[in-house]
C-alpha cells in the first residue's frame, strides 16, 4: 500500500498560507479491504454512510477559487474514518445510519490498525506536510475543512440548514463567517449545526485547534452540491466572505 493511494494531492501549485482539506472525499474501498467490498449494496455505498456527497467538488471550486492547495482522502470514511482520533470508538463503524457494515463485522483491533497505518495515518502525515511547507515560508496556516451531511438521518427530522459552520475555541474564521453567509435571508446556517465542532482529536482538533492556527469545517447539505453546478454555486458563496476573512486576520 503506498501513501499516495490514502489522499490525493490538488490545486498543487497553488501558494497560499490556506489549506483546504476534505476529509471524506471518497467513497472507495481499496483491494486489501475484503477484495474492495464491504458487504453493503451499491446504494449504500453511494448514501452519505460512505463519504460526504459533493464535497470533493466542492472543496475542489473553492481551493482553484482561494487559490489554495488542497488535500483529500481516497477511502470511504467506512474503511478507517479519518476525521476521528485514532483512539476514537467510531473510527471504524460496524453500523451506520441503520446500515450494518458487513465488511467491517468481524474487524477486530489488530485490522483496525493495519487500516490506521495504511490509510489514516498517510493522510494525517500528508497534512502535516502541507502546514509544514506553508510555515517554512514565513506563514501562519489557515485550514478549511468541506463537509457534507444528509438532509435527513433515518427516522430523524429534517434539518432546516443549508449550510453548518463548525468551530471550538477558535472563531476568528467562524464567527464572521456565520455572520457574512447570514446577511442572506435566503441561506439558513447553522452556528455548530447539525454537529458540534467541539470533537478533541478530530481533523481540525488535531491540526489546528492543538496549533493555534485560525481554521473553519463548513458543513454542507448534500442535496445542495450533488450536482457540479451545485458545487461551483456554493463554492462561490463562500469564497467572497473567505477572501475578506483570510485578508483581515
Amino acid at each position: 500500500m503506498s501513501e499516495s493511494s490514502a489522499f490525493e494531492a490538488l490545486n498543487s501549485d497553488a501558494k497560499s498560507r490556506v489549506l483546504v482539506l476534505c476529509d471524506h472525499a471518497s467513497n472507495r474501498v481499496p483491494d486489501d479491504i475484503n477484495n474492495g467490498t464491504l458487504g453493503i449494496s451499491d446504494a449504500d455505498m453511494a448514501r452519505h454512510i460512505a463519504y460526504d456527497i459533493g464535497a470533493r467538488g466542492t472543496a475542489l471550486a473553492l481551493s482553484k477559487a482561494l487559490n489554495a492547495p488542497m488535500l483529500a482522502s481516497c477511502f470511504s470514511r467506512l474503511v478507517i474514518d479519518p476525521n476521528r482520533g485514532e483512539d476514537d470508538p467510531t473510527i471504524l463503524m460496524k453500523i451506520y445510519d441503520h446500515t450494518i457494515v458487513e465488511g467491517n463485522r468481524y474487524a477486530d483491533a489488530a485490522e483496525k490498525r493495519r487500516r490506521i497505518e495504511a490509510y489514516h495515518r498517510p493522510y494525517h502525515k500528508a497534512i502535516d506536510i502541507a502546514l509544514a511547507s506553508i510555515t517554512d515560508q514565513g506563514h501562519q496556516p489557515i485550514i478549511l475543512s468541506i463537509h457534507s451531511y444528509t438532509p435527513q438521518l433515518n427516522g430523524r427530522p429534517k434539518r432546516p440548514w443549508h449550510i453548518g459552520i463548525l468551530w471550538d475555541k477558535d472563531g476568528r474564521i467562524a464567527e464572521p463567517l456565520i455572520e457574512k453567509l447570514s446577511e442572506n435571508p435566503e441561506i439558513c446556517v447553522g452556528n455548530n449545526e447539525p454537529y458540534s465542532g467541539e470533537l478533541r482529536g478530530d481533523t481540525m482538533y488535531y491540526h489546528a485547534t492543538r496549533n493555534g492556527y485560525a481554521h473553519v469545517l463548513v458543513e454542507l447539505r448534500h442535496d445542495l452540491i450533488d450536482t457540479k453546478e451545485g458545487q461551483e454555486k456554493w463554492a462561490a458563496i463562500l469564497a467572497a466572505p473567505l477572501k475578506d476573512i483570510i485578508a483581515n486576520l
